[in-house]
Formats: structure tokens, sequence, C-alpha cells
């Protein structure tokens, strides 16, 4: 299990005084990948136009190089604006498989300081029901705390 408290300050003194949103992502992506083992797929959708969401940055396989709010798990996290819990990804209405092995996937959507949607958040495991609301709760404050301050 991820050690939330620790992976939070890890993070908090790698980004402070960035405002970049994208190196902002990639550090949180490469800390949160690397902190548990369930973690299979973890990356960044970023909103790129109206109702679309665009890959990046990621770590493990490929994903999925464009998404549009109405489809997928990711997509129901941007249109929203809700967490996305999902325990098996095979009973989500319009699941996206983009990666074949995915069994579970959780999906945050990353607001900035002025309430503006960045994007989501989206983990990956290829372990069935791998995510509780703990781990939504603690990358929810994790996610906040970096990315609130961003205009």
């Amino acid at each position: 299990m991820t050690d939330y408290p620790t992976l939070a300050k890890t993070i908090a003194s790698l980004t402070k005084g960035e405002t970049d949103a994208v190196a902002l992502m990639a550090t949180v992506v490469c800390e949160v990948h690397h902190s548990d083992d369930r973690f299979d797929w973890t990356g960044f959708y970023r909103v790129t136009g109206p109702q679309m969401l665009k890959i990046g940055p990621y770590q493990g396989g490929h994903g999925c190089l464009q998404i549009p709010f109405s489809r997928g798990v990711c997509g129901a996290a941007a249109r929203s604006g809700e967490i996305q819990l999902v325990p098996d990804v095979g009973s989500f209405p319009g699941h996206i498989a983009c990666a074949s092995s995915t069994r579970s996937e959780l999906v945050l959507p990353v607001w900035n300081a002025k309430n503006r949607l960045l994007g989501v958040f989206d983990i990956d495991s290829d372990q069935p029901d791998a995510f509780a609301p703990a781990d939504a709760d603690a990358l929810a404050d994790i996610l906040k705390s970096v990315f609130a301050p961003v205009a």
C-alpha cells in the first residue's frame, strides 16, 4: 500500500514554487507511479479543446492519445467533475480499453486556482478492485495541494 503521508511530503518538496502545469504533472506521475505496485499505468489526460482530453505526461505502457468527455472513465470524470472509482472496468458502460491488461481504474479531476478543469489524473491497475476510497481521498488531497496554486 502507498504511504500517502510520505508521498505527499515528497511531492510537495519536489514541486515547491513550480507553476508550470506540465512540469507538475510529470513530477506527480513519476512519484505516484513508483509508489505502489498496484499502479500499472499512471498519467494525466489534459483538457486541450472543447470536450477533449489528450494524453500526457504518463508512465507505463501506451495509452489512448485522445479521449472525448463523452467516452470512458476519464471522460466521465471530466464531464461530471467527480472522482471515478471503478473496481471492474469491464462493467463500466462505455469503458475504453486503451490497454487490455487494465482491470480497475481510479480517475480524479484536476482543478486549478480558478476552478478550471486542467484534466484528469488516471491510474489503471492490472488487478481487479485495486483501489479504495482512501486512495481517492489521499490522491485528491495531493492533487489539490499541487494544482490549486496554478493559474
